[in-house]
């Protein structure tokens, strides 16, 4: 395919879309498309392509649905509240429900769909409080699917929360089964698994980590790698905090890398924030670990969030939360391992989530 439409969500009140033609390494701003406030995280159907989730990050969140028609975004469809406040993340399951997380209150709720997946059914999702630390406040920032069990990140609470659904209540309720443990005071905010692997992004202390799934519900395991995501020789008015993990599954032109996004939240340097890709090297052998490839700067100011998309996930666009660099669109050269800018928009100066149409 030569054209491709990505929306992308962001602090403010609609949802934008651009095309990418990658035969002319344009990124061209297509429209601006009504939302509630603040869709700063928007997410698809899993399978489903005409139908698009997306947040409202405000006190007393909310979720939204649309219909995606052609390269166009329909009026909101369906908007229910998501229980809490600050939803930063909303993810559609394969069980037909939306996980919305509520990052200021703690809480998030997981909102079944009715025989329309674009229509919820607000009646069935009871709002699910994550257990607050000692003297703290409990701060999910992501919802994972693993088999039967949903995996949430607790930045605030420093811990990976397991959810099951409950079988005797139906759709929309889940229950707290048991946890994961992580270092206190690293502040996991989100997770990727693959080949039986947790790789887990602390915000607080930037760090990526890689350890075995422990065994259900409260099995243990020990961290096999932990790396700092933090470029060599940064400025002493840096001050980092990780965001955003992908791991797109190996193929004949690609292997598997691990791609994270790092934000400098202090004053920004002309070459930007990060990516900076890792590879889980030896896997299954007692010399595992996490090795950094390459850091690639790009000109962003507080990257949150970037997604893959193109045929093989060739192309990965990412945009930042702060500044004006607008939103950026690399290809993956040398089997992965590097990333090589092809586009770049500045219409819109900041962007927060991306979904490849």
């Amino acid at each position: 395919m030569v054209s491709h439409i990505i929306f992308a969500g962001g602090y403010d009140v609609f949802i934008a879309a651009y095309l990418f033609n990658t035969v002319t390494s344009s990124l061209t701003l297509v429209d601006k498309y009504p939302s509630g406030a603040n869709p700063s995280w928007i997410t698809p159907h899993p399978t489903n392509k005409s139908i698009l989730y997306a947040t409202n990050e405000n006190t007393g969140g909310a979720l939204q649905s649309f219909d995606i028609l052609g390269s166009a975004l329909s009026s909101v469809v369906d908007t229910v509240p998501s229980g809490g406040d600050a939803p930063a993340f909303a993810v559609a399951l394969s069980t037909g429900e939306v996980a919305i997380m509520n990052y200021s209150s703690g809480n998030g709720r997981f909102i079944p769909a009715t025989t329309s997946p674009d229509h919820f059914d607000d009646s069935s999702a009871p709002v699910i409080t994550f257990p607050p630390p000692a003297g703290g406040v409990s701060h999910p920032h992501m919802a994972l699917q693993h088999g039967t069990e949903v995996f949430v990140p607790d930045l605030g609470g420093d811990t990976i929360w397991r959810l099951s659904r409950n079988a005797s209540e139906g759709a929309g309720a889940y229950s707290i089964t048991g946890s994961i443990p992580q270092p206190k005071g690293s502040g996991p905010r989100h997770i990727r698994i693959s080949n039986n692997r947790l790789y887990t992004l602390h915000e607080l202390a930037s760090t990526l980590s890689v350890q075995a799934i422990p065994s259900a519900p409260n099995g243990t395991s020990s961290t096999i790698s932990t790396v700092s995501i933090i470029p060599a020789n940064p400025p002493a008015s840096a001050v980092w905090a990780a965001a955003e993990i992908l791991i797109p599954p190996p193929s004949a032109c690609f292997g598997q890398y691990i791609y994270v996004s790092n934000r400098n939240t202090g004053v920004q340097t002309p070459t930007g924030d990060s990516i900076a890709i890792f590879e889980n090297v030896g896997q299954g052998t007692p010399g595992e670990k996490l090795q950094l490839v390459t850091q690639v700067f790009t000109g962003l100011d507080q990257i949150r969030g970037m997604q893959f998309g193109g045929a093989d996930n060739e192309y990965l666009i990412a945009g930042g939360v702060a500044g004006t660099a607008g939103v950026v669109i690399y290809k993956r050269v040398d089997g992965g391992r590097n990333l090589v800018e092809v586009a770049r928009n500045t219409d819109i100066p900041t962007r927060t989530s991306f979904v490849w149409a």
